[in-house]
């Protein structure tokens, strides 16, 4: 059996209920998830602290956690992980901005803190809000903003993982580009 064809088999059987797919699941998936986190992990500024793990766990968890999603592809399932990435570093950041404005600081585990700065955090919030906008008005630029930026896909991946011409998704992502910096600025 293809990898890919078997990734999206137990990725079925695990939404099934059968909790030994999840176990042969992910051996299968840990490096393209660690490449998904040191993706994201790289695009931030520097004197951040790398957790990979931490951040796949969370993001692991918080997937678990969530209603059956009816798995298309193993696309469809590192797009959801890489969106669950995302939330996990804006709620931190959310929590760390509220920290900053005089809350009581939370108790944050080693393991699971991406150290970040004030200035990124707001960043960070910033571009989350501008982007949940973008998809309400072009789902496919966000979608694409997504993969490329949180996902760490290539162009060339994306227009893949979305089956659309490469040339689509390069004006596509300048256009987001270009409107989440006006949305932000």
């Amino acid at each position: 059996m293809n990898g890919t064809h078997e990734i999206t088999e137990l990725l079925q059987a695990w939404n099934k209920g059968d909790s030994h797919a999840l176990s042969k699941l992910i051996p299968l998936i840990d490096d393209e998830l660690k490449k998904l986190a040191r993706a994201k992990m790289a695009g931030e500024r520097s004197g951040h602290i790398l957790q990979t793990a931490a951040l796949i766990n969370e993001a692991l968890m918080r997937l678990i956690a969530t209603e059956r999603i009816d798995w298309e592809s193993r696309t469809h399932f590192y797009g959801i992980v890489a969106k669950r990435m995302r939330q996990v570093l804006v709620d931190y950041a959310r929590k760390q901005s509220a920290a900053k404005r005089g809350n009581r600081a939370e108790h944050i585990d080693v393991n699971e803190a991406v150290l970040m700065s004030s200035e990124t955090s707001e960043e960070l919030i910033m571009l989350d809000e501008a982007l949940t906008k973008l998809a309400k008005v072009d789902e496919l630029k966000a979608k694409i903003v997504e993969h490329c930026y949180f996902g760490g896909f290539t162009q060339k991946e994306v227009a893949e993982i979305l089956d659309i011409p490469l040339t689509t998704v390069e004006r596509e992502w300048r256009l987001a580009k270009s409107w989440l910096k006006r949305e932000i600025t």
